[in-house]
């Protein structure tokens, strides 16, 4: 791209294998008919970056290297969108992919993370200020160490917004971040015993940012320092996948930031990305439009008034 993006993004970015089963999830020694199968961009990043392309936004992503089996896979798909992959470093080994099967809501992904993570290698870029300076906001993923604190700190310096995920209390992510999306597998991992009300409460204190707490289709929290928690219903969608559906609520976060939406307008318009994302399959091909999302998000608006007429016709 010749033009600064609007958008940064530092994380995962790989390619995934995805496996729609036809009936129901794989059993011990039974057959599973696959349904649909594709191998196509993923991670935290790979997937937000589709989604806020989708948007109408421009986007430069740094983070995993990308080896041969998987650079043939983002330069084909990315080649017409608006997401600058320049800023990537290539390697000669296979690279970094995952496969998850999925049947109806249920989802397991397989990898090699951990053994990734435990290598003592850095398989991951630099975040590059040149890269981060001139965008208006940001997306961070947690799980490289330095260099995930040291795109913060770019941000941070150039007065650049940034969100960010599942980072707790007391990381430095969760407090310099202007939203931290927590989900509840972060919830049951790092705060087990605790409610998510408990969490919540823990996370205002440590930040001047918003928090919002995802339950998959579950009632969503959210709130800052000082305020009350606030409470918002998941959108009621026919679920195809939740394959993406978190890194689409993520990107819906940045494009809220982007583009100065308030915190209730934020929570609401990021689950409408997600609620769109998980009505089909697969996300990466199909990604939500801003007016697929505006619709979801006036069932919510067309609800709240049918609510306070119903309400004025009581008194």
């Amino acid at each position: 791209m010749n033009k600064q993006a609007e958008v940064y993004l530092f994380g995962q970015i790989l390619a995934t294998r995805s496996i729609l089963l036809r009936d129901g999830f794989l059993k011990p020694d039974e057959y599973s008919e696959i349904s649909e199968q594709y191998f196509l961009p993923g991670g935290e990043t790979g997937t937000a970056a589709t989604v806020l392309s989708s948007l109408g936004v421009s986007v430069i992503m740094d983070g995993t290297h990308i080896g041969r089996e998987v650079a043939p896979v983002l330069k084909d798909f990315y080649k017409d969108k608006s997401v600058d992959l320049s800023s990537l470093t290539y390697t000669d080994d296979a690279g970094v992919t995952d496969t998850v099967i999925i049947a109806d809501d249920i989802r397991s992904p397989m990898g090699s993370f951990q053994t990734l993570f435990s290598s003592g290698k850095r398989w991951w870029g630099i975040p590059k200020e040149e890269d981060i300076k001139g965008c208006k906001a940001a997306g961070i993923d947690p799980y490289f160490g330095e260099e995930s604190l040291l795109a913060a700190e770019i941000c941070t310096r150039h007065g650049i917004p940034f969100v960010t995920i599942d980072c707790p209390h007391e990381s430095p992510l969760h407090k310099a971040a202007a939203i931290d999306v927590i989900s509840h597998e972060c919830i049951d991992m790092r705060y087990p015993g605790k409610s998510p009300e408990e969490v919540m409460a823990l996370m205002q204190q440590s930040t001047q940012g918003l928090t919002i707490i995802t339950q998959g289709g579950g009632e969503m929290l959210y709130g800052r320092r000082g305020g009350e928690i606030k409470r918002m219903a998941a959108f009621p969608v026919k679920v195809r996948s939740t394959l993406g559906a978190g890194d689409t609520f993520k990107a819906g976060c940045v494009y809220a930031l982007l583009h100065g939406m308030s915190d209730e307008e934020t929570v609401c318009f990021a689950a409408a990305c997600s609620a769109v994302a998980i009505s089909r399959f697969p996300l990466p091909l199909d990604p939500p439009k801003i007016g697929e999302v505006e619709g979801v998000m006036g069932m919510e608006w067309n609800e709240a008034e049918r609510r306070a007429l119903k309400e004025d016709s009581n008194e």
